[in-house]
């Protein structure tokens, strides 16, 4: 016998303003990105004071909370970047390692980064802008176009090494990219998976061409319009 599939709907599915609706696999935890970087002297910054206040009184000393409060800073900073960028959405992936677990990796959690961001492009079609948004890539990087049933999609994947500066662990970097042309023929969504689990490429691959797959411009909750009569 088999089991329906379990969908849980996201309140941020309900949003008015929302211009693009996709599912999550499970092991994705949203960043709640308006609750961690809202505006100051706003009632959002002081609810989270209060979140944050367990966390700093729960500090063994004040070198433990002041070491907190400075990653939590650079947390923020981060995230600040990325929504200056048009990044609307972030989810951190946690997965046990079940593929390799008997090569002695003792099912090691692997970590990866979702983020899905719009970016503003020149008016065409719809195939003409997936094209060009994997045009100037290097030559080492994997690129295919498919029709999705949200329309034209450009897929792209390129393994990166960070340079010795900034602090950056030298781990290569694979980065899956889905190219989303909006309707309206001006716009882009990108969603992005990235993670230092090369040797899983292939399954986040998988990953992200589901989530492509199930992604819609079109309200999924919408009721449908009766015929008529």
């Amino acid at each position: 016998m088999t089991t329906a599939p379990r969908f849980t709907v996201a309140d941020s599915a309900e949003d008015p303003d929302a211009e693009i609706w996709f599912a999550e696999p499970a092991g994705f935890t949203a960043v709640p990105l308006g609750a961690l970087l809202p505006a100051p002297d706003s009632s959002a910054a002081d609810d989270l004071r209060t979140a944050l206040a367990p966390f700093l009184r729960a500090a063994p000393d004040e070198s433990v909370r002041q070491q907190f409060v400075a990653r939590f800073t650079q947390a923020q900073r981060m995230l600040g970047a990325l929504v200056e960028t048009g990044t609307v959405h972030c989810s951190i992936g946690l997965h046990r390692d079940d593929v390799e677990e008997g090569a002695g990796s003792g099912g090691w959690p692997l970590l990866s980064l979702l983020t899905v961001s719009w970016r503003t492009t020149a008016v065409a079609p719809r195939g003409v802008t997936a094209a060009r948004a994997v045009s100037g890539l290097d030559a080492g990087a994997r690129i295919d176009f498919v029709e999705l049933p949200c329309g034209p999609v450009a897929f792209s994947e390129a393994v990166h090494v960070p340079g010795g500066t900034g602090g950056l662990p030298q781990a290569p970097l694979v980065q899956f990219r889905a190219h989303l042309p909006h309707p309206d023929c001006r716009r882009l969504a990108v969603f992005t998976l990235s993670t230092t689990a090369v040797g899983h490429r292939e399954q986040y691959r998988a990953i992200l061409r589901r989530i492509a797959a199930l992604a819609t411009f079109d309200n999924p909750l919408r009721p449908a319009s009766s015929g008529p009569p």
